[in-house]
């Protein structure tokens, strides 16, 4: 007799399925040797769990890539109070931009997932290799033996975060059944940079606030930035990662500078700028400028100055899937319904990160994953 309910990956979304259906006819099937594997790195160990800037009445384009009306249907399921309150006994204290981490660390939010599933069958270090269907049957097979099922829930994830062993088996499985993929990209991850911004290498471990603007579609951000050996990161880089495609960004390095008020200073540069006075330095290398008294500046060198709120620089790439915490791109929501339901193969479902659709950092793509499940959830139920 085939197994009811079959979710292939034991990560947040999986998980949160088979926690929130908590039915004994429902089969886990894990590539890795342990569930969860990228929950527990994620927020750094505590787990960015959500925010409570998720709300379907609000733009949520602000925070996610995708269809909008896809991503409103899906987030519509779940409110961030009712992530919070599934995961009541653990303490979560809201930190910067809204988010929420677990006091207790990540491995306590991976226990507290787990122990709401009712007697699963879980099957670790099992990997699929091919998915097809019979009538009303799918038929899985995997290294550890063959399974059938009748409602078969993709939550495999993407590309991203390659040493916690990922799988392309979400998108192998969709492309056979005729859905589209969207062009597949790392992204939350840093830039790499061209010949002209490797100053900013020499001022690897420089972090501070700041602006950017990506000039092909208008997307102004806000948040930390972190030079690294290899370019430039932080949050802000990394968020702007997921909206950037091609062409320039515009960075402000001094967002609350007024450069005006001290034209006529006599003070020096770098005594001057609120920056890390290594970067001030760099740059000012970088630019063949002195650091000399504000008055003393000529026209065109106080213009030059003044770049630092409007720095212009092409990304020569970034940092890669070993390096980027999702996958942009993904199966098109254009064959997806609004239970994340497959549109061409009824009882097929595709939640979290293989879907085409990719949110900021802060909780936005764990949220998403949970609002996923929960859809499925409550079709299955119905």
């Amino acid at each position: 007799m085939s197994d009811k309910t079959i979710i292939i990956g034991g990560g947040v979304g999986g998980l949160f399925l088979a926690a929130l259906l908590n039915s004994t006819n429902i089969t886990i099937l894990e590539k890795n040797s342990s569930l969860g594997k990228k929950l527990l790195a994620s927020g750094g160990g505590k787990c960015n769990i959500t925010n409570e800037n998720i709300s379907f009445k609000k733009d949520l384009l602000k925070y996610y890539l995708g269809d909008k009306n896809f991503i409103n249907q899906i987030i519509s399921n779940l409110n961030y109070l009712e992530v919070l309150e599934f995961f009541k006994p653990l303490k979560f204290e809201k930190v910067k931009n809204s988010q929420f981490f677990c006091k207790t660390g990540s491995k306590s939010v991976l226990n507290h997932l787990k122990s709401k599933i009712t007697n699963p069958k879980i099957y670790l270090n099992t990997e699929v290799f091919d998915v097809v269907k019979n009538d009303d049957i799918f038929k899985i097979y995997t290294n550890n033996g063959n399974f059938e099922c009748k409602n078969l829930i993709v939550a495999s994830g993407g590309l991203s975060c390659q040493n916690l062993g990922v799988s392309d088996i979400g998108y192998k499985i969709a492309s056979k059944f005729s859905h589209e993929i969207s062009t597949l990209n790392p992204a939350l991850v840093g830039f790499s940079v061209q010949k002209d911004e490797f100053w900013f290498k020499k001022i690897s471990g420089v972090c501070f606030s700041a602006k950017a603007k990506i000039l092909q579609n208008n997307k102004v951000l806000s948040g930390d930035l972190l030079f690294t050996h290899r370019g430039i990161s932080g949050p802000l880089m990394m968020n702007a990662s997921l909206f950037w495609q091609k062409g320039k960004i515009s960075i402000n390095f001094l967002p609350n500078f007024d450069f005006d008020k001290f034209k006529n200073s006599k003070k020096q540069i770098t005594s001057i700028l609120p920056l890390p006075k290594s970067f001030i330095k760099e740059f000012l290398k970088k630019s063949n400028l002195e650091d000399k008294q504000f008055f003393k500046l000529s026209n065109l060198e106080f213009q030059t100055l003044k770049k630092l709120q409007n720095y212009e620089f092409s990304p020569a790439g970034n940092f890669g899937y070993s390096k980027a915490e999702i996958t942009k791109g993904g199966i098109k929501t254009d064959f997806i319904d609004e239970n994340c339901q497959s549109k061409l193969v009824k009882n097929l479902y595709f939640i979290g990160e293989v879907l085409d659709v990719g949110g900021m950092i802060g909780g936005f793509n764990i949220h998403f994953a949970f609002a996923c499940a929960k859809a499925v959830a409550n079709c299955l139920k119905n």
